[in-house]
C-alpha cells in the first residue's frame, strides 16, 4: 500500500521533510515518533519540546532552521511530478528485510517498483577499477542468478557495480540500484541511461531526498541499505581498502550471508576478497555456490566487521571498548587509555568507515552511519 492507503496521509508531507534535517538521522527519527506521535508534531516542536525529547541542540537547531527553509506542503507533489513514490517504514510495503537492519532509513524514496520476488536478493559489489576479470566474473554470475530468480542490488557505479546490473538485466531478472543521493542526482552521469533501464526492470532507491549531492559521507550510509535489502553480499573484486568491504561489513553485521570470488594472488584488486575468504566468507565460483548460501534454512557464517574491514591498531581498541550501549566519548578515551585528539580523530574515520555511528551528544556505537 502507498503511505496514503496506510493512513499517513498528509503526514507523509512531514516525513520527507525530516529527511532533510542535518543531524536527524534513523535513530534520531524513530525518537521523534516515539516522543511525538507523528512527523508533524516533530516537525512543529519548539526547541524546548525537542531537548525534552532527547535532541542535542545541534540538531534541534538544524530542525529548526529546517523549518524555515523547507515547504513540506511542496515535497510530496515535488517528488511525484518527477515518478518517485516515499515510502515509510510504516507502509506495509516497506521492505521487509531492510526493516529488519538496526538503522533502518525511515523513508526510502523509490522510482520503479519494489515487489515480493526481491525477497530473494543478493547484493554484488566490488571496486570501481574492476579488471577485465571482475567485470566478467560479476555479469555472469548476475546473468544466472538473475535467472534463477535472485533480484541484484547494488549501487550503480562504475566497474563491478555496472557490470552487475547489467548481467540482470541481460538474464531478463530484476535489479536494484541503491544511490548515495537524491534521485535526481543521478551519479556517474554516464550511467544515466543505465539507470533508467533499471527503473524500468526493478528500482532505483535512495534514503536521501532530491537535491542530495553524492558526497563520500554518503556512501557508507547507501552501503548498508544495499546489504540490508539483500539475504547475502556477493564481493567479486576488492582491494585492501575498498568500499565494498564496508557492504561486507554490514551485511555481517546484520546477520546476512558474506560471500567472495577468490581472485589472483598477484592482484592488488583482489586482496580484499582473498582475504575476506581467509576470515570466513564463503567463496564463490559458481551461481550455484551463491544459490546454496541464499537458502532460507541456511545459516550464515558469522563474521565481524573487524575480520573484514582493515582497522589499525587504535581503530581496534576502540572497536573492542564499543560493545553494547552507546559510550560518550570521554569514557571511551578512559577505556581506551589513548589521548582525547587522537580518539577523536579516530572515531572520526570510523564513522566514515561505517563502522561506528554518533548517536549526538558525543555518544558511539558501533555499526551504522
Amino acid at each position: 500500500m502507498s503511505s496514503t492507503e496506510d493512513g499517513l496521509g498528509a503526514d507523509l508531507a512531514f516525513w520527507i521533510s525530516l529527511t532533510r534535517v542535518t543531524g536527524i538521522g534513523p535513530r534520531r527519527f524513530d525518537l521523534l515518533l516515539e516522543t511525538f506521535g507523528t512527523a508533524e508534531k516533530a516537525w512543529l516542536a519548539s526547541m524546548t519540546d525537542l531537548l525534552q525529547a532527547g535532541l542535542d541542540r545541534r540538531s534541534a537547531d538544524s530542525l529548526i532552521v529546517a523549518r524555515r527553509k523547507v515547504d513540506p506542503s511542496r515535497e510530496v507533489d515535488n517528488i511525484r511530478a518527477r515518478g518517485i513514490r516515499a515510502i515509510t517504514k510504516r507502509d506495509s510495503d516497506y521492505p521487509e528485510q531492510l526493516a529488519e537492519i538496526y538503522d533502518a532509513p525511515p523513508v526510502l524514496y523509490v522510482r520503479g517498483e519494489l515487489g515480493t520476488a526481491d525477497a530473494l536478493a543478493l547484493a554484488i559489489v566490488g571496486t570501481r577499477g574492476a579488471s577485465t576479470y571482475g567485470r566478467m566474473a560479476a555479469e555472469q554470475l548476475a546473468i544466472e542468478l538473475a535467472r534463477a530468480g535472485v533480484t541484484i542490488v547494488s549501487g550503480l557505479a562504475l566497474g563491478v557495480d555496472t557490470a552487475a546490473h547489467r548481467g540482470a538485466l541481460q538474464g531478463g531478472g530484476r535489479t536494484i540500484a541503491v544511490l548515495a543521493s537524491g534521485l535526481d542526482r543521478i551519479y556517474p552521469s554516464q550511467n544515466a541511461g543505465l539507470a533508467d533501464e533499471i527503473s524500468r526492470n526493478g528500482a532505483l532507491v535512495t534514503e536521501f531526498p532530491l537535491g542530495i549531492k553524492p558526497d563520500a559521507v554518503n556512501f557508507p550510509r547507501r552501503n548498508r541499505i544495499i546489504s540490508g535489502l539483500t539475504r547475502g553480499t556477493l564481493v567479486v573484486e576488492a582491494g585492501e581498502r575498498s568500499g565494498a568491504l564496508i557492504t561486507a561489513a554490514f551485511a555481517a553485521e546484520q546477520g546476512r550471508e558474506v560471500l567472495a570470488v577468490p581472485g589472483s594472488i598477484f592482484s592488488s584488486k583482489s586482496k580484499g576478497t582473498n582475504a575476506l575468504i581467509r576470515d570466513g566468507a564463503t567463496p564463490v565460483t559458481s551461481a550455484d555456490d551463491v544459490l546454496a548460501e541464499l537458502r532460507p534454512n541456511h545459516q550464515p557464517r558469522q563474521l565481524s566487521i573487524a575480520d573484514i574491514v582493515p582497522l589499525d591498531e587504535t581503530e581496534r581498541v576502540l572497536v573492542n571498548v564499543l560493545k553494547g550501549d552507546p559510550v560518550h566519548i570521554d569514557e571511551i578515551a578512559r577505556e581506551a587509555a589513548l589521548p582525547m585528539s587522537l580518539v577523536s580523530a579516530a572515531l572520526a574515520m570510523m564513522e566514515l568507515k561505517g563502522i561506528v555511528r554518533q548517536l549526538g551528544g558525543m555518544h558511539y556505537v558501533r555499526g551504522g552511519a
